[in-house]
């Protein structure tokens, strides 16, 4: 028989679909899987309109046949079939879909969903099959047809014997080559890990044959090989079930087993919406972070699904990058995919889920805080520094979020506390939310910086993250409350009183206090009496919006720019230390330059800053020590 050429502008077109539309050959199941799939939904509707028609469950199924030797895989279904005016329109013409016209032909249509509605999932079969045979018989025919094409020349269409109703696809493979094997799609395992990954919840059951052993019945130390056939799919997804019907221990080991975590989720979000947009979205919270979560390797992004059917397996636009620690899904059929169904289009649905998923999981973390404590502190110690790093990203764009969901360490509650618990144990007539910043909360605890603060019965926040301070800059209030750190040039604390005081002794002391400037040249913007210090002798302050503790965080990027914060060296003039430095003054100049060298690399010891010239440092030590 006369080969038909394809319906279409060009032979190059279907070209194009056949080595350019899909990225992975793999592709090619998920699509005659679907087909069948859809075919199996026209029957099951007819069903439902059509008395005569009487089918039972069990008459649904999509089988796979992987022949080695003949290099053959067979996708076999029990739905509709095609008659040949249907094969002619749906496989000689590209892009053409029965299954669209069949929806368009249903709009009332609300118990089936319809997968294909491009037209050309089918082509995906030959990226891997140099010849397509297709054999359908229509329902309410006695006559079967065969449809057959060798790549792009054209196909035949001719009357065959067939028993059932139904399609089958016969694919015949293409040859191995060096960067290809084809043979792949002939091994039972990868087979079923392609259904397993894409079309694992189609709602009917996928089948195949696979081997199995078993001990000989002569000799139980013997094995012995044998068919038989297995159920591919789960058919019915976890998320297409109502809450009522799942437990507690459904969702972890759905979550175990879906994405490969050893340990149950902290909490699962299982929530749906119906509407402009409707989706089912299953979401998880880990209960710890994945080992490459917070380098580059790290993907985020959740499973998307149409209708049941894998789409992409990390879609990262449905979650923003503060939430990225989330797993999970979504179901939906109303997204505009592309024309191979592997890429999403960036429409107004996808925003619209986006949005959704990303008050629910910040109403999920807030209940969470408010009723589990000690279950959000542990989400909080693996997830703490991606939500900083949420504030701190895009220039602040997501800190009305997430504020709410800092914890930091307290000096007075010994405890980790909210920004609104600090705020609502602030004094009458507290200006700022005092913060320190440090490695540790024992290394805050011995900051010189910390006392004044400390003494006039304010609680201060210890911030050991590298990201706090960064955050923090951006957030710069709370409930109308700046920020203001411990080291900070004026901490607008004392009394007017101690205000006075401390500008007589500035006054008194100038002098002395340019000369020690002088002394240390650019190391400091300033050296001055401080109001701040109690019991210490001495420590460094900054003015300026860069902190000493962001000049040391930024300072340890791999990168050659270095920053340095304006430094303020200030001196304790109740110290028994000051009184030797106004005597230095007054009869050894030269020697004071050398306590004045010791005092600023001390404050730079204690600020966790390196010493600039170490031996000179030791030197002058073992010089005044003598």
């Amino acid at each position: 028989m006369a080969k038909k050429a394809f319906k279409s502008e060009s032979k190059r077109l279907l070209e194009l679909m056949i080595h350019s539309i899909y990225t992975h050959k793999e592709i090619f199941l998920r699509e005659l899987i679907s087909n069948a799939s859809d075919a199996m939904d026209k029957l099951y509707y007819r069903t439902l309109s059509d008395e005569n028609l009487a089918f039972n469950k069990e008459d649904f199924y999509i089988r796979l046949e992987a022949d080695k030797e003949n290099r053959t895989l067979t996708i076999t279904d029990t739905g509709i079939g095609m008659t040949k005016e249907e094969l002619e329109a749906n496989l000689g013409t590209i892009a053409k879909s029965g299954s669209l016209q069949f929806k368009k032909e249903n709009e009332k249509l609300e118990d089936i969903d319809i997968i294909g509605q491009f037209g050309v999932g089918f082509y995906s079969a030959f990226m891997v099959a140099d010849k397509v045979t297709v054999t359908s018989r229509a329902l309410d025919s006695d006559t079967a047809y065969c449809w057959e094409a060798e790549g792009t020349d054209g196909y035949t269409v001719t009357e065959v014997e067939k028993e059932a109703v139904g399609t089958q696809i016969v694919l015949t493979l293409k040859p191995n080559t060096e960067d290809e094997k084809y043979d792949e799609f002939l091994d039972e395992y990868r087979l079923r890990a392609i259904v397993k990954k894409y079309s694992d919840y189609i709602r009917y059951p996928i089948l195949m044959e696979v081997t199995k052993s078993r001990p000989k019945e002569d000799n139980k130390e013997e094995f012995e090989e044998y068919k038989e056939t297995e159920t591919l799919n789960s058919m019915i997804p976890i998320w297409k079930k109502t809450k009522a019907e799942l437990s507690e221990e459904d969702y972890n080991s759905f979550y175990k087993d879906k994405f490969y975590d050893f340990e149950n989720p902290l909490s699962v979000i299982h929530t749906s919406a119906d509407g402009m947009t409707s989706y089912t979205a299953l979401l998880y919270i880990p209960a710890h972070a994945p080992f490459d979560f917070y380098t580059k390797d790290f993907e985020k992004g959740l499973q998307l699904y149409a209708n049941g059917v894998l789409i992409m397996d990390k879609c990262a636009e449905l979650l923003p990058d503060c939430f990225r620690f989330v797993k999970g899904l979504v179901d939906s059929a109303d997204l505009s995919l592309n024309i191979s169904r592997e890429i999403l289009q960036h429409d107004r649905q996808l925003k619209l889920i986006a949005g959704h998923l990303q008050k629910k999981i910040k109403s999920e973390l807030s209940a969470m805080l408010k009723n589990d404590r000690e279950k959000y502190e542990r989400f909080y110690q693996n997830f703490s520094r991606q939500l900083k790093f949420g504030i701190y990203d895009n220039f602040g764009r997501d800190k009305d979020l997430l504020k709410d969901l800092l914890l930091f360490w307290s000096s007075g509650e010994k405890k980790l506390v909210t920004l609104s618990e600090y705020v609502s144990r602030m004094q009458e007539d507290q200006k700022y939310i005092y913060y320190a910043c440090g490695e540790s909360i024992e290394k805050i605890e011995k900051l010189p910086q910390t006392e004044l603060v400390a003494e006039k019965g304010c609680e201060i926040l210890y911030f050991t993250e590298d990201v706090d301070e960064f955050a923090i800059q951006i957030l710069r209030e709370f409930e109308g409350k700046e920020f203001k750190s411990v080291s900070a040039g004026d901490l607008d604390i004392e009394s007017e009183e101690e205000k006075k005081e401390n500008e007589k002794k500035k006054e008194e002391n100038k002098d002395l206090f340019l000369f020690l400037k002088d002394a240390l040249g650019d190391k400091v913007k300033e050296v001055r009496a401080s109001a701040r210090l109690k019991s210490h002798p001495v420590c460094l302050s900054s003015d300026g919006a860069l902190s000493l503790e962001m000049e040391k965080v930024l300072n340890a990027m791999p990168n050659d720019q270095k920053v340095k914060a304006e430094r303020i060296l200030e001196i304790n003039v109740s110290h028994p230390i000051f009184q030797k430095l106004a005597a230095l003054f007054a009869e050894d100049k030269e020697k004071l330059k050398k306590y004045a060298s010791v005092l600023y690399d001390s404050a730079l010891l204690i600020e966790g800053l390196p010493v600039e010239d170490p031996v000179a440092y030791t030197n002058h030590i073992c010089e005044l020590m003598q």
